[in-house]
């Protein structure tokens, strides 16, 4: 494994190509040829080369003493360039993999990109590399493409477990999982980061933090503020993350009524933000919160001096601007808050609460008018929760205003400008007065200032570069990415603002190219020109120029202002000409509004708003905050900033907002979401879009750093095969810093906001080149030989798990043990027995030739059974069994088989175990091939499915009342319209008001283990009438032979169902198959798909932001069909058996009221081992637990079964081969290092053990701690996870369970036995 980037021998390959380069050099010198002398490294640099990879990063100060090692990449970099180039691209694929390194930590991503990608190409077992994957995790990450960075960091992990930057992977993992949603995942990430004692870029107390803040992103608030408070007992805390979490702590008091009764909560939200403030005196969010809190308490007079304060010490920000609009307008004093909140959407368009308090102003002073125009424009953007209310509110004024008299409007003297005058007006310069310092301060955001200091974030220099911040925060969060705190002010702003066109931007983005930005100006531009006019005769030339442009724009400003709707991302003028409305999932849009605030201020917070990210905008309540930008990276210097402060335009132009709060807010739903069409279709790349920003300032990448990152795609676009993303970025980050690069950004069509992606492929034609666009179709026509190059997970195919070799090929334990010897001592050894590791598993691609579309809704086999002797033919067993019957249907089984389903039915449970443990899963009754959102309003594909308990007699009478209910309704519906008497009219009815929601509440009884067969005797004795190869103990049943209970899986449980209750989509753990018997009396539908297919299923469900094996969702069925998946589809009746054959895919919901038995079993067969295996492997990549342990059950199989099937018989034997080695490997390792190996050997029926930290299976050799060792509790470690804790296993004792002869024994004696004369069941 080349857990180095490079290996000595490439190094001394580049050595003797450098040489021989030097020679011709010479001798075409002496020929009078005149040719550019090559650089050339020293013996001393290349091995002072060696040591440097991407392994570094984070770890490598170039400022301070560091000039000498970034002076020494440099020169490194041109000569690999050189060397490349005059080989014409012909070298060693690990010449490629060197440079990308060298690019990665002088933070030059695109050429780094470039580069790994080549060696990816040119490198078949590239991911045998983990400091290439791991180098590529990190550009990923750089460019936000978050999907595919996700990818190369779990098979870092997967293929090199102890990689030494593991506890960083497992930091950005929780980052990024935290932004995508699956706070699981995250939670699970972040806290194996802690347990790792390695350094990483946060330090421990940051990643507490965003453990308290994840727990208050999941509104679970009790968890958030003991986790909090208990971050504050930390000694040595710095103040920046003290002052971030008394900020949180603060504002969690003042949004959420859990914590107490209102006057309490707001006493102590002020107490904790004045703390906060006396932390950390420049952070504008804080003081911002702290208006909040004092406006609700009525002191009007503190709560102006807290925004001003925080407009002073922080970029102008859409909620603090709405926040003045509401006290304004409480203090009635009308002007003044139209001023503010037109200042609020100025600097977010799309902030849905201040167009409607604006909306709610206008109305007040009676201009029904521009009420209407303000309460559209909140409809249109996508933070507003409660479009239907002001759907119905702009009905009422239409109405209204059409019954009103002619011309009586026009009369009315109005109180307010009309909201395109009040669009127009110049904001007072004491509204804009801090602004005019943004762009300097943006300024001073360089890579690698010497007194950055770190904030809550990742606290190393080069990844403030990598805006490791704005991407990571989780939705909620955003707001303190703008927060002034972070950012040191460079100069007062008066003084500043008309230096800060020459200074910055005239230098280094040339004003000519401005007017093709836009003709919108915004209100700091304004403010620009009116400095600039007023200083005509004093400027430079550059200032004069950049007065000509700001003076044409404002010519052509008033021209189109309320033209040309949507036509650019700018929001042309107030009335909806921005393209908010539509789907895109652009930053301001999700943010700001995730609530309604009501006229008075008062907020009122959506269902929804966790998800959707609410952040600040006076109604989230659990936005965050500062905490979490600055959860990550961020230094004062350095620090991107989410909003206003970046140049203006560009903002606009990438579909930004200013706003603080929305700047990280979508990333959540947004950041899988923008490539597919951005790539694929050319009207996205289109370069000749209105708002098209030419040519890029070379410095913008420092700039705007971070800023793209909210909204970048992450390249996965399906029409193009999962391209491996030359990065389809954002205009921030795609800039390249070499000056060969060129970007081109465009703007969106107004059809689609989503697609904000500038289309940048980074190409692999030349090791040095820059970023060329793609425009729609250029991915297929790029004239690199290697156009698949990009291509990381799809292009190959998909590596088996298991090699089917023949038999001969195994050696005997002696051998392999022989060949294991000393690895400890001398690293491993070339023996062929010594299996390579196998290639990290990948999920299949779509199945080719895609089916017609005729044949997308097949017939569910199915099999009606009239007697016994049917049910136990053997062909029944074989058809099941069959891989090309993903299920079977067995009709009739309980009538044939005389099984008492009574035994099952709610009133025999109730009376055998009333107090029995029963999981509740509380959904939405839905229209079963349906799945809305709360609202009603759009198809989705996550089910809600909350978990909570109770007990079978409390269920019962649920299930009971429930049905009651219903008969009730269905005899009213009667009494109204005699016709409908349909029995399932539940689910019918359901869809005629499903659109409109909200959706009733429904509660699922799940998961009621009967595995006690002293309570349920009767019960489990009357399954065993049925035939053996569904039985839930057989021989023939891999689950019999695991030894131990694994509930669920190889005992039975219960479902108790009211109609509507679902079984969200899923593979059976291990992708086992399963048997589910309907009690009745009332049906339930499934729909199920081939295995085949789930890495079909698996893409959709990261496009939707959901995990494919922990998560809840519910397919969509529109888009299967689209995407040629076969969906087969029927309704299981009482009595009838479904049998789920290996790794099909499958969804149930209940038609009317029934309860469910259902387990899982493991036919003897090689089909059944081999995905069960894939499955387990495929766990270990995603840090899933297998409830299976696999290599302890191949053990058990081994000595318990006669193995006639030559296929299963290689698998296993190859499975217990592997296991072999990886003891005997292990045990010559810690021998070699001096540690003791204590016999400590198995009990009867002790179930598999499992790492407590990672989870995954450990076999044999135990690490467990000398505390709970010696209080035999045996918390059990992975060798892995054990070094992590300590480093030199001082911690721990290791306890052997099976002696080295036992298991070779079993090896030896596994071999493949004669076939069967004839098959039976």
């Amino acid at each position: 494994m080349k857990s180095c980037g490079v290996s000595l021998a490439t190094a001394a390959a580049a050595a003797a190509a450098f040489g021989d380069e030097e020679k011709k050099m010479a001798a075409g010198k002496a020929s009078g040829e005149s040719e550019e002398a090559s650089p050339s490294l020293t013996a001393e640099e290349r091995e002072a080369l060696g040591g440097l990879d991407s392994r570094l990063f984070g770890f490598v100060r170039f400022h301070e003493d560091g000039a000498r090692t970034k002076a020494l990449l440099g020169k490194a970099v041109r000569c690999y360039e050189s060397l490349i180039l005059k080989a014409e691209g012909k070298v060693e694929s690990d010449f490629f993999c060197q440079l990308g390194h060298f690019n990665l930590l002088l933070e030059d991503y695109p050429k780094a990109l470039s580069a790994y990608q080549r060696y990816y190409s040119l490198q078949s077992d590239y991911w045998k590399n983990a400091a290439f994957l791991y180098g590529l995790g990190l550009v990923y990450f750089h460019y936000n493409a978050f999907q595919w960075a996700i990818k190369a960091f779990q098979e870092v992990l997967y293929v090199d477990p102890s990689f030494c930057r593991a506890k960083e992977i497992h930091l950005r993992l929780g980052l990024m999982f935290k932004v995508n949603t699956d706070y699981e995942s995250s939670l699970k990430h972040f806290q194996l980061a802690l347990v790792d004692c390695n350094p990483c870029t946060l330090s421990n107390a940051e990643i507490q933090f965003h453990i308290a803040h994840l727990y208050e992103t999941q509104r679970k608030y009790h968890s958030a503020k003991e986790a909090y408070e208990q971050l504050l007992q930390t000694e040595n805390l710095s103040a920046q993350v003290k002052a971030t979490v008394l900020q949180q702590l603060g504002w969690m008091h003042h949004t959420v009524d859990l914590l107490g009764d209102k006057a309490t909560k707001e006493s102590y939200a002020i107490q904790y933000l004045q703390k906060s403030l006396e932390a950390d005196p420049n952070s504008g969010q804080s003081w911002y919160f702290l208006g909040r809190c004092y406006s609700s308490i009525g002191k009007v007079q503190d709560a102006f001096i807290s925004y001003r304060q925080s407009i002073d010490k922080s970029e102008a920000s859409a909620d603090t601007w709405c926040s003045i609009g509401v006290l304004y307008q409480q203090q009635n004093q009308p002007m003044d808050a139209l001023q503010a909140y037109i200042c609020a959407v100025q600097l977010d368009h799309g902030h849905a609460a201040a167009w409607m308090d604006l909306g709610t102003l206008y109305e007040s002073c009676n201009q029904p008018q521009d009420a209407i125009k303000c309460y559209l424009n909140a409809t249109r953007s996508r933070s507003c929760s409660n479009t239907s209310a002001l759907a119905a509110r702009i009905k009422y004024l239409q109405a209204q205003l059409c019954n009103l008299p002619q011309g009586s409007l026009q009369n009315k003297t109005k109180l307010l400008p009309s909201i395109e005058e009040a669009w127009s007006l110049p904001i007072p310069a004491e509204l804009t007065s801090r602004q005019g310092a943004m762009n300097t301060a943006q300024q001073a955001c360089k890579p690698h200032h010497p007194n950055t200091e770190p904030v809550l974030g990742l606290s190393q220099t080069p990844i403030s570069q990598q805006s490791l911040p704005l991407h990571m925060i989780p939705s909620s969060q955003v707001d303190d990415l703008s927060s002034p705190a972070k950012r040191k002010r460079t100069s007062s702003p008066t003084k500043n603002t008309s230096d800060n066109w020459s200074s910055g931007h005239a230098v280094s983005h040339p004003p000519a190219q401005q007017q093709s930005h836009s003709w919108c100006l915004t209100p700091q531009k304004l403010q620009h020109l009116e400095q600039l006019r007023a200083n005509r005769n004093n400027l430079n030339p550059a200032q004069k120029l950049m007065l000509e442009q700001l003076e044409s724009q404002f010519v052509l400003m008033q021209q189109h202002q309320g033209l040309h709707k949507g036509q650019s991302s700018h929001l042309a003028g107030p009335n909806g000409e921005r393209p908010l409305s539509s789907t895109g999932p652009s930053q301001h849009l999700q943010a700001a509004g995730s609530g309604i605030q009501n006229q008075n201020g008062h907020p009122t917070l959506p269902s929804n708003s966790v998800t959707q990210g609410a952040a600040l905008n006076h109604l989230s309540s659990h936005t965050a905050t500062s905490g979490g930008q600055q959860g990550i990276t961020l230094t004062k210097e350095s620090k991107p900033s989410g909003n206003t402060s970046t140049v203006p335009e560009i903002s606009r132009h990438t579909g930004e907002t200013p706003n603080s709060t929305a700047s990280v807010e979508g990333l959540p739903n947004h950041v899988h979401q923008v490539t597919a069409d951005a790539v694929c279709s050319p009207s996205h790349g289109d370069s000749k879009s209105p708002g098209l920003l030419s040519s890029d300032n070379p410095q913008l990448s420092a700039l705007l750093m971070g800023k793209a990152n909210n909204n970048v795609g992450t390249g996965t676009c399906d029409k193009v095969n999962n391209i491996h993303p030359a990065v389809h970025t954002k205009t921030d980050n795609s800039v390249a810093s070499s000056p060969s690069s060129a970007i081109s950004t465009a703007t969106p069509s107004p059809k689609s906001t989503e697609q904000t992606t500038t289309n940048s492929v980074t190409s692999l034609n030349s090791p040095h080149s820059g970023l060329h666009t793609v425009n729609g179709e250029g991915m297929e026509e790029s004239q690199s030989p290697m156009k698949t190059d990009l291509l990381l997970i799809s292009h190959k195919p998909s590596p088996q798990i298991i090699p089917s070799v023949s038999v001969s090929i195994y050696p005997s334990s002696a051998e392999v043990l022989k060949a294991c010897r000393n690895l400890g001592k001398n690293g491993l050894s070339n023996s062929s027995i010594l299996l390579d590791k196998c290639p990290p598993p990948r999920p299949p691609s779509s199945p080719y030739p895609p089916l017609p579309k005729d044949k997308l809704n097949p017939p569910t086999p199915s099999i009606y059974l009239e007697n016994k002797r049917d049910a136990f033919f053997p062909p029944l067993h074989q058809f099941c069994t069959n891989p090309n019957n993903p299920v079977t249907v067995i009709r009739g089984l309980a009538g044939a088989l005389k099984l008492d389903l009574g035994l099952f039915s709610t009133k025999t449970l109730v009376e055998a175990n009333n107090e029995h443990m029963v999981e509740v899963r509380t959904q939405l009754l839905q229209p079963a091939d349906e799945n809305w959102d709360p609202t009603g309003t759009k198809k989705i594909w996550h089910c809600e499915s909350n978990r909570s308990h109770t007990t079978i007699a409390k269920y019962a009478q649920y299930q009971a009342s429930s049905f009651q209910e219903s008969l009730r309704e269905e005899n009213e519906k009667r009494s109204h319209h005699k016709d409908h008497s349909d029995s399932e009219s539940t689910s019918s009815d359901n869809s005629g008001r499903r659109r409109k929601g909200p959706f009733k509440t429904i509660k699922f009884g799940t998961n009621i283990d009967l595995s006690d067969d002293k309570k349920w005797k009767l019960q489990l004795h009357e399954l065993t009438k049925l035939p053996a190869f569904v039985r839930v103990v057989s021989a023939g049943n891999l689950l019999s032979h695991v030894g131990h209970t694994i509930l669920g899986m190889n005992t039975v449980q219960l479902y108790m169902k009211v109609p509507g209750s679902r079984t969200p989509g899923h593979q059976e753990n291990n992708n086992f198959c399963s048997v589910n018997i309907n009690i009745g009396p009332g049906d339930c539908e499934w729909f199920v798909v081939p295995e085949g297919y789930w890495g079909v299923l698996n893409d959709f469900c990261e496009k939707n932001n959901l995990n494919f094996l922990m998560g809840s969702w519910w397919p969509n069925l529109e888009d299967l069909y689209e995407a040629n998946v076969p969906v087969y589809r029927f309704i299981q009746r009482p009595g009838d058996l479904v049998w789920i054959n290996a790794g099909t895919v499958h969804w149930v919901q209940a038609i009317g009221w029934c309860n469910n038995i259902a387990w899982n079993v493991g036919p003897l067969t090689a089909c059944q081992y081999k995905l069960a295996v894939e499955r387990y492997e495929w766990n270990k990549l995603q840090s899933v637990k297998s409830i299976v342990p696999m290599v302890h059950l191949s053990w058990n199989m081994a000595r318990n079964i006669k193995v006639s099937d030559p296929k299963l018989f290689e698998m296993i034997k190859y499975c217990l081969l592997r296991t072999l080695k990886q003891c005997q490997t292990l045990r010559e390792a810690l021998i070699a290092a001096g540690k003791e190996i204590i016999w400590h050997g198995r009990t009867k029926e002790e179930p598999a053990h499992y790492c407590s930290i990672c989870e995954v299976e450990v076999f044999d050799l135990l690490f467990v701690t000398n505390e709970s060792n010696s209080r035999k509790t045996y918390i059990v470690h992975c060798q892995d996870c054990a070094r992590k804790t300590s480093g030199n296993l001082e911690n721990f004792v290791v306890l052997e369970q099976y002696k080295m002869e036992d298991l070779m024994q079993v090896y030896d004696q596994f071999t493949l036995a004669p076939p069967l004369p004839s098959s039976s069941s």
